[in-house]
């Protein structure tokens, strides 16, 4: 299977994005399709050997889309693009309209009350003239996309939106052929105009909303200094690197790909990962990613990731993703949009026949299928949900916090219970040699020696405290125990305390490993896993909130309970596998409880994945990222209870905004059937009903974490 971006300018509403995302995957080769309103975004799963770009760009033609391959440098100039578009299609029919409307006002006001019926006709073809070129230029964006729409055997938002238009300037030159004394030259025109004032101030809202995630695209450097073998410096463009290049990155510069520091030391400005304003050091071996900034030094990197692949990229797409969530909102807009066509016209066919059998003018009849036709679009409805996660997840990523899926906002904002994993999320997950005495300075130098040959934590720890080497043989691991090898011909191990010296029983409040040396007596190194620096703040303010805030750590009892006494948790569980954790989070389920997990090892991706709503440090193990619903950087503890208010934020937005939208459905349908809407009126209703919503959900910006 390989994965492939498109960019769909024609994907307006949530019922364009449905289509894409039901249509696709019934063609043969694709396997699935996710599609971003804000970003015109459709990212598409298929079959390599089935289909290519060329057959994917003609299966959206199908569906009544055209579409393009996504390049990431380019889609900012495709949006600005279709936004001049629609300015000048405003401006050209804000200006017929007010000119009809110069013709129109004599007629309405009587001052042609004492003029013939000639004059009179006079105006109506003025108007006329004026009225159909401006109308088929300003009225593309509707009249494309409906017949791309009706061509593929679909419906859209903008079918109705045509026929209105299309029946009002219809009726209006029949009267005018006729002679009649009525015209709607000047309704059509200015509807034309205010829905245009509409879809432009609605892609405005909506891209401010994406704002924070389209600027990052723009930090990926155009070009690139590449440094050959024989050291010269040569211009590529960012699209040339390879992994395994070496590049040269200048101060003042952004870094143009994942890598490494092969020389050279600096000052980072890395605020875009950790949402810190402080600068990080970086040195020879460091690692860099794309997008940041260079401060002070000069320095050469060997790209390990590029394109796509880096963390850069990786922010972007989880930023789109987070607007393509499955919540219960989201489906319940689904519901209500697909119903949206065919109600519709059956409510407009109703309207007519009506008003039609009530025996008014024909005029009448039909200018209220025309309002009825115009003001029931359910753009506010599908915007009610997406908008609110986009902003949200555009206010998170600046304080360094990622949201992978766009459902955890409306999971998150119920949670009631926090259950904390210990090592690496209230704790540093470094742990430090404490300077103990009892251990000399020979015994510290071969712990070092022999904890060179480990990959865990605590013997590392160890081996950074001494240089010194030992002559070791038959070294062998292992896994679970400690390590051991042959020293000046005695047996030497580093390791538990049970498993070096046979003892069982419990010793010092927190890690420790254990050396003995032949029969001589066993020695302790002892180390400290020190609490995150707001680990008691964040607690507190969970407590705060009303939550009930839970500790499962797979150390040892004793240890937990210590630091679960410190921060204030009455629930602690030690000695918990993976097993164990899944078992207290259903038991919390069976409760009624609804759990956010917070964890970071391998351990703890299974518990991560079984929680009502995850939370993951960005120092997490991959797998454990992966599992979870946000990531947050640094070191901040406090992103978790900041990320919990910020979520319960948006989910009354997100309840105000369905309230908004339905009101206006249930409020304005029963106004344009019973004739007291004009289509004027109708455009302007739809229109603001969408940017309402919008701007409700741009309340989330200014909350306060």
């Amino acid at each position: 299977m390989s994965q492939a971006d498109f960019v769909v300018p024609g994907m307006h509403c949530a019922g364009c994005l449905r289509k894409i995302e039901r249509g696709l995957p019934e063609i043969l080769g694709v396997s699935a399709a996710r599609a971003n309103l804000s970003t015109k975004r459709v990212h598409v799963d298929f079959d390599e050997a089935t289909l290519d770009n060329a057959a994917l760009v003609r299966a959206f033609q199908s569906l009544g889309f055209d579409a393009a391959p996504f390049k990431a440098a380019l889609s900012g100039g495709e949006r600005d693009a279709e936004d001049k578009q629609l300015l000048r299609a405003m401006a050209v029919a804000g200006f017929a309209a007010a000119n009809i409307m110069l013709l129109s006002v004599s007629v309405w006001a009587g001052l042609v009350s004492d003029m013939d019926a000639s004059t009179r006709e006079m105006f109506h073809w003025i108007s006329a003239l004026i009225a159909f070129p401006t109308l088929a230029y300003a009225g593309r964006p509707f009249f494309i996309s409906a017949y791309k729409a009706l061509r593929a055997g679909a419906m859209n938002m903008d079918v109705p939106i045509s026929l209105a238009v299309v029946l009002a300037s219809a009726a209006s030159l029949f009267e005018t052929i006729r002679g009649g004394p009525h015209v709607y030259f000047d309704a059509s025109v200015s509807l034309v105009f205010f829905l245009l004032i509409g879809r432009y101030l609605d892609r405005r809202a909506r891209s401010q909303a994406f704002e924070v995630a389209r600027n990052l695209l723009a930090l990926r450097s155009i070009e690139a200094t590449r440094v050959d073998e024989d050291g010269k410096h040569h211009l590529i463009e960012s699209d040339a690197i390879e992994p395994g290049m070496t590049l040269f990155v200048a101060p003042g510069m952004r870094v143009p790909a994942d890598g490494v520091v092969l020389s050279g030391t600096s000052d980072m400005d890395t605020a875009l990962l950790t949402g810190e304003t402080v600068p990080e050091a970086v040195a020879p071996a460091s690692h860099l990613h794309a997008g940041t900034l260079n401060l002070t030094g000069p320095l050469t990197l060997r790209v390990e990731k590029v394109g796509e692949d880096t963390l850069l990229a990786e922010i972007v797409q989880l930023m789109e993703a987070a607007e393509e969530g499955g919540g219960a909102y989201v489906r319940l807009a689904d519901r209500l949009a697909k119903a949206y066509a065919p109600l519709v016209h059956v409510l407009a066919g109703l309207t007519l026949v009506g008003w039609l059998v009530l025996g008014p003018d024909w005029h009448v009849a039909l200018m209220a299928c025309v309002a009825v036709l115009i003001i029931t679009c359910p753009c506010a409805l599908g915007l009610a949900v997406p908008v609110v996660q986009v902003v949200g997840a555009g206010k998170l990523l600046q304080q360094g916090v990622l949201m992978r899926r766009g459902d955890a906002l409306e999971r998150l904002a119920q949670v009631d219970t926090v259950v904390f994993d210990k090592t690496g999320t209230l704790t540093k997950g470094a742990p430090q040699l404490v300077e103990d005495s009892s251990c000399d300075r020979a015994s510290l130098e071969l712990a070092a020696a022999l904890g060179r040959h480990s990959k865990h934590p605590l013997a590392k720890a160890i081996a950074a405290k001494s240089n010194a080497s030992a002559s070791l043989q038959d070294i062998q691991e292992f896994p679970g125990n400690g390590i051991e090898a042959i020293h000046d011909g005695q047996r030497i191990r580093l390791g538990r305390k049970a498993w070096v010296c046979g003892d069982e029983s419990e010793g010092h409040l927190g890690p420790e490993l254990w050396l003995q040396m032949g029969d001589a007596p066993a020695q302790a190194f002892h180390f400290t896993d020190e609490l995150r620096d707001d680990a008691k703040a964040t607690i507190d303010a969970l407590k705060a909130k009303g939550l009930d805030v839970h500790l499962l750590s797979g150390d040892r009892a004793v240890v937990a309970h210590h630091v679960g006494a410190a921060l204030g948790i009455e629930h602690i569980h030690g000695d918990c596998r993976p097993d164990d954790k899944i078992r207290v989070l259903q038991d919390l389920k069976e409760q009624g409880r609804k759990v956010l997990m917070v964890g970071d090892g391998l351990n703890d991706a299974p518990a991560l994945k079984t929680a009502f709503a995850s939370i993951s440090p960005a120092s997490a193990a991959d797998l454990a990222q992966a599992s979870a619903d946000f990531v947050f950087q640094g070191e901040a503890l406090m992103a978790v209870p900041q990320t919990l208010s910020l979520m319960q934020k948006g989910y009354t937005l997100i309840r105000g905004n369905f309230a908004l939208a339905l009101g206006y459905n249930l409020l304005a349908i029963p106004l344009a059937m019973a004739g007291y809407v004009t289509p004027l009126i109708a455009a302007l209703a739809m229109s603001s009903s969408s940017i309402l919503v919008t701007l409700n959900a741009m309340r989330l910006k200014l909350a306060r974490l």
